[in-house]
């Protein structure tokens, strides 16, 4: 099963990306997670930060690059449904054995129309992400 977790890109070049994931009431996992006080999975913050992460990669032509590791991982406010993931990688290492490291944030956009905000938003997820070619 594959879930997209960025809706769209706002920016998108070579070295970095911004996206965004609309939470919403009819996403599925959202009624397990948790019964009454429905948030994001943490896990699916990492994805939405690799998908970015991903994307730049493609512009730069790599293609099937996989999360090889995490770094420094914190997780600050919840995301919950009618909030905006906003997510923000740049590529700050292209490494000599084909790795690629990121900076990447997510942050809490709140209300209707401000997916675009640069602030207050708050800090949901932040860390350094390791992507690696994918093994045969």
């Amino acid at each position: 099963m594959y879930f997209r977790l960025v809706d769209r890109f706002l920016e998108l070049s070579d070295t970095q990306a911004v996206g965004i994931k609309n939470v919403t009431a009819a996403e599925e996992y959202l009624q397990d997670h948790f019964p009454g006080f429905p948030v994001l999975p943490g896990v699916f913050m990492v994805e939405a930060l690799t998908q970015a992460a991903r994307a730049v990669l493609e512009k730069r032509g790599h293609r099937r690059m996989v999360l090889g590791e995490v770094k420094a991982l914190r997780y600050g406010s919840f995301v919950r449904p009618g909030e905006t993931l906003r997510v923000e990688v740049s590529l700050d290492k292209a490494r000599e054995d084909g790795t690629f490291v990121f900076k990447a944030q997510g942050t809490v956009v709140r209300g209707v129309g401000l997916a675009q905000a640069e602030s207050p938003a708050e800090t949901a997820v932040s860390g350094r992400l390791i992507l690696r070619p994918l093994r045969a």
